[in-house]
């Protein structure tokens, strides 16, 4: 049976840039973000991403929350 990659979470802030959405993590890495639905009520705030790292600098995406609980 093959192992099936579990989902993690990344801290940072929840960017906008020309092609889509950059979380800027809380260790310095920035993560390109392959997303479901458009965060608009995140963007520029700190967020918890909940995904699969599926690339050194690319997170597919499972959800986005505010790091505050909010």
């Amino acid at each position: 049976m093959k192992d099936v990659p579990k989902d993690s979470e990344y801290a940072g802030l929840l960017v906008r840039d020309g092609s889509g959405f950059v979380l800027q993590s809380d260790d310095g890495q920035r993560y390109r973000l392959e997303l479901l639905r458009t965060p608009i009520d995140e963007v520029e705030k700190q967020v918890i991403v909940t995904g699969l790292l599926i690339g050194d600098d690319q997170i597919e995406a499972e959800g986005v929350r505010l790091a505050d609980g909010s």
